[in-house]
């Protein structure tokens, strides 16, 4: 059974960025279960005294050293998180000041520069392509698809989700359009997507897995069936090949590694929030 370690992220905004770092620097220790706390909005001494008691009687408690991320900008609330009976990683530390040397510049220090509303232009970016998604989430609408960035077609092989991350992390307007049986059985795209084939992007999955997941939104309905399940993905990827639209196969990838995919090979501006 693999032991406990318990972690901890200190940021003194969302978290968001010493989150990701962390987590994936101790998803290479795989025989170890690590418990994660995250504590956004350290900006105070204060603040930073009540994580580092919480930190330390986690370490009382445990018998062994927490691992604490932190991504603090100010010096004294940094200087108090180094106090902590804890391995600290100081993410601000480890790359700002060797850059500050390398460019020959002191960083603003400014607080919340990664994950803000500070740049309204970026932020109102997001929002909208985050409203634009919503509105065209599932064949909702196909008012506006004209607009899109992306359209995401195929059979429930998570396009959804795919939509909205790529709206919330990125800023793109991606429409997610199912592919009825009729577009099936005529095995040709919808007339409404023809002319927005360069932007149209196939999502695939296994037929068992499409037909676990069928079952759990309707039980022992045709829908859900495992042969109408395999009927539907072979028909769909036959329409997606014979028009020429690239896909993807959802079962074993993640939403980060088909979201990257898609903006990679659709040569789409990343914007990262």
């Amino acid at each position: 059974m693999p032991h406990r370690r318990r972690v901890f992220f200190v940021s003194d905004r969302t978290g968001l960025t010493v989150e990701a770092l962390g987590s994936s620097l101790i998803s290479q220790f795989g025989d170890i279960d690590f418990v994660a706390v995250t504590m956004p909005f350290i900006d105070s001494a204060e603040k930073a005294r009540a994580a580092v008691a919480q930190i330390n009687a986690a370490h009382r408690e445990s018998g062994k050293r927490p691992l604490v991320f932190s991504s603090l900008v100010n010096d004294t609330v940094r200087a108090e998180i180094d106090k902590a009976e804890g391995l600290v990683l100081d993410v601000f530390g480890k790359f700002i000041v060797p850059l500050e040397q390398e460019l020959g510049q002191r960083s603003t220090h400014a607080v919340g520069r990664s994950h803000s509303a500070g740049n309204a232009k970026d932020y109102n970016h997001r929002i909208e392509a985050i409203n634009y998604t919503l509105t065209h989430d599932d064949g909702v609408t196909h008012r506006g698809l004209e607009d899109a960035d992306l359209v995401l077609v195929g059979v429930s092989s998570g396009k959804t989700p795919t939509s909205l991350y790529l709206a919330m992390q990125f800023g793109v307007k991606a429409a997610n359009y199912p592919l009825i049986p009729e577009d099936l059985e005529a095995n040709r795209l919808p007339p409404s997507l023809i002319p927005l084939k360069h932007k149209v992007w196939g999502l695939t999955i296994h037929p068992e897995r499409l037909h676990q997941i069928r079952m759990e939104r309707r039980p022992d309905s045709k829908y859900a069936a495992e042969e109408n399940c395999r009927y539907e993905v072979a028909a769909a990827e036959k329409l997606m090949r014979q028009a020429g639209i690239p896909f993807l196969d959802s079962t074993t990838k993640s939403i980060e590694e088909i979201a990257t995919t898609m903006l990679h090979e659709a040569r789409l501006v990343r914007r990262v929030y």
